[in-house]
């Protein structure tokens, strides 16, 4: 199995999903699948529904179930649990067991990501072309879209250096990520996400132009602080991270005391009607 983990956007509604490179197929989180169905933006609520009908199926003897995989997959806090996963086979005929005026536009959906898979293979910059007019298409200014993507190439560089020294798997990338976060920010990722009201969706398309240019300053600062002192393994990386994260953390203050302006903010990027519950305020140092 790969580890190449990514999200697919249907409408308005995040799919997790993980590329598996000797069958080539996605297989595709079921519960993303049945909210999307339901337009259900409730995450629990996909998840008592997928139980009931998993119940239900099981007891038919039905095959969608059965092949049905368990892997894991980033939640909403940052961590990774185990998660019912299928291939797109096994979620067209699950699908036929949901009641929902979405089960074509989803079929046809399924099938279209799963052809844009061949293509970026052969052609990768389609990915990022796709994901640009995505953005475009949900109101992001080009100079926010050029931010977004910068910053994830200096995520994606300190990823590959902790590839490459013993840091292993979603969990550990999560932890040293949050470690990362919580110093330049003051909150962790979750609670950034709740006070932008976010759920499922992920917290860097959600940023603003100034939460996108520290984050980008605090994993640069990281990668270069680790890889002067050539850090390996999980303590060293953590103390990479918070030395990274402390040098954005002093330029966001000096920020923030100039302006008067806070950076970290619930401003986002939700359509009208699914704006979740966001917690008041954030600790200030």
């Amino acid at each position: 199995m790969s580890n190449e983990k990514a999200l697919a956007v249907f409408e308005d509604f995040n799919i997790r999903r993980v590329y598996d490179d000797k069958a080539e197929t996605w297989y595709f989180s079921v519960v993303d699948i049945i909210a999307a169905l339901l337009q259900q933006p409730d995450h629990q609520a996909a998840r008592n529904y997928w139980k009931v009908l998993k119940n239900r199926l099981n007891k038919e003897e039905s095959q969608s179930v059965t092949k049905c995989n368990r892997l894991k997959l980033p939640a909403a806090d940052g961590k990774s649990y185990l998660t019912d996963v299928a291939d797109p086979e096994t979620l067209l005929r699950l699908i036929q067991s949901v009641p929902s005026p979405k089960a074509e536009p989803i079929k046809l959906w399924l099938a279209k990501v799963g052809y844009e898979r061949i293509q970026d293979m052969g052609d990768p910059a389609r990915s990022l072309d796709r994901a640009r007019e995505y953005w475009k298409q949900h109101g992001r200014s080009e100079k926010w879209i050029q931010q977004r993507m910068m910053g994830q190439e200096t995520r994606n560089k300190l990823t590959d250096y902790w590839k490459d020294h013993e840091i292993k798997g979603q969990d550990e990338f999560a932890v040293l990520t949050n470690i990362i976060h919580q110093e330049w920010s003051g909150v962790s990722v979750k609670n950034h996400k709740q006070i932008k009201g976010l759920e499922t969706q992920n917290l860097r398309d959600h940023m603003s132009e100034a939460e996108l240019i520290f984050t980008a300053l605090a994993e640069l600062s990281t990668r270069q602080i680790a890889e002067s002192v050539l850090a390996t393994g999980m303590a060293e990386n953590a103390q990479a991270g918070k030395k990274g994260g402390n040098i954005a953390k002093k330029a966001r203050l000096e920020l923030e005391q100039t302006t008067g302006k806070k950076v970290v903010s619930g401003d986002n990027f939700l359509p009208p009607g699914k704006t979740a519950k966001r917690i008041k305020g954030r600790e200030n140092e």
